[in-house]
């Protein structure tokens, strides 16, 4: 009885495994980040933010995995130690509402990973590769049957261990390429 319960189990799994990737959705971004962190006297910095994610879903709602790569900095001509740099590669977990009768697809993302930050001047000056995270929320707008704008991306993350004034927040706009 044992084994045939064990057995029913695993083909229900199966069977859910195989539905969701008969509606799976594989897609590439690239994205134009601009970045701030909370400290004081600290600017903008810009960069790209290129991925990866894959959604599986039924109706409206689609679940998934999200791998990213942020690179933004800012180069000041004032001294060699004026650079920022807010660089991260993070990973994690999405859903996404689908309405089928709308170009628009809103999302919201938890990722966690790896983040390296370089800011400040002099004695001030932070250069630390910490744990980091990101909430994310944002939309894409479908203009061509496998091609989505991604209208606009807010994230508002942390890297442990550096504090309140280290709170990067980004804003993001870019395309998505579905694969078929």
């Amino acid at each position: 009885m044992k084994i045939k319960s064990l057995n029913i189990c695993l083909l229900g799994i199966m069977a859910l495994g195989l539905a969701g990737a008969a509606r799976a959705q594989t897609a590439i971004y690239g994205e134009f980040t601009a970045a701030k962190i909370s400290a004081a006297h600290t600017p903008w910095m810009y960069g790209p933010t290129f991925g990866l994610y894959h959604d599986s879903g039924h109706g409206l709602l689609a679940t998934g995995l999200d791998v990213r790569g942020t690179f933004a900095g800012r180069g000041d001509t004032s001294g060699s130690n004026s650079s920022q740099t807010l660089d991260t590669l993070m990973g994690g977990v999405r859903l996404a509402v689908t309405p089928h009768v709308l170009p628009i697809k809103p999302y919201g993302e938890v990722l966690g990973g790896l983040g390296h930050l370089k800011a400040g001047q002099g004695s001030a000056r932070t250069s630390s590769t910490k744990f980091a995270y990101q909430f994310i929320g944002g939309v894409d707008f479908t203009i061509l049957p496998r091609v989505d704008w991604r209208v606009a991306e807010f994230s508002y993350g942390r890297l442990a261990g550096l504090g309140d004034s280290f709170a990067p927040k980004t804003l993001s706009t870019g395309i998505v390429f579905r694969l078929p």
